[in-house]
């Protein structure tokens, strides 16, 4: 009887050491049962299903709090379960995120009865929060788990298995130069990784942008999973990506907008969203990229009219649009990807003298900053960008001269002036200047108590969204020959494309901002203007006409028929009346 008992035991034991080995989500529920945890949801058994059978090359997203990090440690624990030779490298974004990651999978063993069997054997093994060896592996110069940041020592280790476990921080991931930086460090991978059939490599993590390292390495055969936190209303937007499980899901029933995992109520969804904010959560928990990008950069070339600026005079009207027609292909775009200028569709009415003119002055010392001036104009709301003036030269005598200079140029009545630089010097320096030079325009000072970039984005953001500002194809053309002669990382930070594509409410979203400071400055001058309609302008025009066509007929016909065939307009046969009066300005 007690010998019976031994076998069913040791037949029963046996069994579940096969169930163990064999299906990994056997194993992550016996580790979950262990911690006390509720029993794995859908979502976790499905990333797990995704570890145990996926590519050699794989990705997973899923929604912040899904506890995919844990299920991976889960994952390189039944690795050595099955195969205590087996070499993993862990990566992180930084080493103590790394080694948190190693110190779990220490815990596990050290508690889990099961799990016993990978303990250190004798001094000789390895056992730090660095590196460690199972009880099992045999001698080797590579520990059996080992964990780094994305920024340490790579290269020099061999490994079986690399896992790497949210890399993509924002603090890694802002600009194009960090992110290129990370995908480098991220491909110095391929190199680690043994020669063999069986090994992998993992990648875990949230996407930051549309920009992402992870669409990166989709490119080079990384498979994503993606699960979302709620049900994708269009599953289009994953393309092709949406974990399968889910996927099919939608097939069979109208699941939209639910939630996709017990682990999250819609309750808590919602006050999630309301908390993080839209933009934020679609990130965080639905995976979408490309709403997230969209609110979070949002002044787009693609909004803006490229189009010749006359120094004098503008159309009454002009018509935007965003056909691949109309892409402007000859001139550089630094923007994001899929972001383009374009010339507009049409320009309407006659040309007319600007409403105004004025220059926006951004001052800065000497140093890395720049003393930057935009020249722009408006007529009928649409605001038109001559030229933009950018010196590191502070506002020396010579810097201030140029400027003035343009302003003769440009006909500008107004010199706008930020006056939180200096507390006004700049101002005053204006003023002497244009009393040497008989300069007469009007100095107006405007000062900032806003953060920068919420104040940017409030006085660009509407202006782009209407389509009102035109710029000069010189303007993109001189920003991007800018500063020549610095290095191509720092070149580009100065140029204002730079700063338009780049710009959103984050402190210090760009490093160099003085460009799009100036714009935004001189923009928001304009913005009572705004409110002006073309259309309405050209119709009250027309009626304007059609009133003095018939004054002047019932005055002197044949003058008015002659008028008429000569084809004047409205301001010519008022001056051959007489009626006119010039309101041009006259310099000093």
């Amino acid at each position: 009887m007690t010998l019976m008992s031994n076998k069913k035991r040791t037949k029963s034991s046996t069994s579940i050491e096969t169930q163990l080995q064999q299906d990994f989500r056997y194993f992550l529920t016996a580790v979950w049962t262990h911690l006390n945890l509720p029993a794995p949801t859908r979502a976790q058994l499905c990333i797990a299903e995704y570890l145990q059978n996926g590519p050699k090359r794989l990705q997973i997203q899923a929604f912040r709090g899904v506890g995919k990090s844990w299920i991976t440690a889960a994952f390189v624990l039944w690795t050595l379960f099955n195969n205590p030779d087996k070499k993993i490298m862990v990566v992180s974004a930084s080493k103590d995120r790394a080694d948190s990651f190693s110190i779990f999978c220490q815990r596990l063993i050290l508690e889990i009865p099961w799990l016993s069997q990978l303990k250190p054997k004798n001094d000789d093994q390895r056992w730090s929060r660095i590196s460690f060896d199972v009880g099992p592996a045999a001698p080797h110069q590579a520990p059996s788990v080992k964990s780094v940041g994305i920024t340490g020592q790579l290269t020099g280790s061999r490994a079986d298995l690399m896992v790497l476990d949210d890399v993509e921080v924002p603090n890694n991931s802002m600009t194009e130069l960090q992110r290129e930086k990370l995908l480098q460090l991220v491909t110095e991978c391929e190199s680690i990784l043994t020669p063999k059939r069986d090994s992998r490599i993992m990648f875990l993590g949230t996407p930051q942008t549309t920009f992402t390292v992870y669409n990166k390495l989709r490119e080079r055969s990384y498979r994503p999973f993606v699960w979302p936190a709620r049900y994708p209303r269009k599953v289009a937007m994953y393309d092709g990506l949406l974990a399968p499980q889910l996927a099919e899901d939608l097939e069979n029933k109208d699941l939209a907008w639910q939630p996709t995992d017990t682990r999250f109520k819609e309750e808590d969804l919602l006050d999630r969203e309301a908390s993080m904010g839209r933009s934020n959560f679609m990130l965080q928990f639905m995976l979408d990229t490309t709403l997230s990008d969209a609110e979070k950069f949002p002044l787009k070339f693609a909004d803006l009219i490229i189009n010749p600026v006359n120094p004098t005079h503008a159309p009454e009207n002009i018509i935007w649009c965003s056909s691949p027609d109309n892409i402007v292909k000859d001139l550089p775009c630094a923007g994001l990807p899929g972001d383009y200028w374009y010339s507009p569709m049409q320009v309407q009415g006659e040309w007319m003298p600007y409403a105004e003119t004025i220059c926006s002055v951004d001052p800065s010392g000497r140093g890395s900053d720049e003393t930057v001036a935009c020249f722009l104009s408006q007529l009928n709301g649409f605001i038109y960008l001559h030229e933009i003036y950018a010196t590191r030269d502070g506002y020396s005598d010579r810097t201030l001269l140029d400027i003035l200079r343009r302003c003769r140029k440009y006909d500008a009545s107004t010199l706008l002036i930020e006056s939180n630089f200096g507390d006004g010097i700049v101002s005053e320096l204006f003023r002497k200047h244009c009393q040497t030079t008989k300069t007469n325009i009007n100095i107006e000072e405007t000062r900032a108590n806003v953060r920068k970039e919420h104040r940017i984005i409030d006085s660009l953001e509407p202006v782009f969204n209407q389509h009102r500002l035109v710029v000069d194809p010189a303007v993109i053309t001189w920003d991007y020959k800018s500063n020549a002669d610095e290095a191509t990382e720092n070149r580009f930070q100065y140029m204002l494309a730079y700063q338009i594509s780049r710009m959103c409410r984050e402190r210090g979203a760009v490093r160099h901002d003085d460009r799009i400071d100036s714009l935004a400055q001189g923009v928001k001058w304009f913005t009572d203007a705004l409110a002006i309609s073309a259309q309405q302008q050209i119709k009250d025009r027309r009626h304007e006409e059609w009133l003095d066509h018939l004054e002047a007929w019932m005055d002197d016909p044949q003058a008015e028929a002659n008028h008429m065939v000569l084809g004047l307009d409205l301001d010519q046969r008022k001056e051959a009346r007489g009626l006119a009066r010039s309101d041009n300005m006259t310099w000093m």
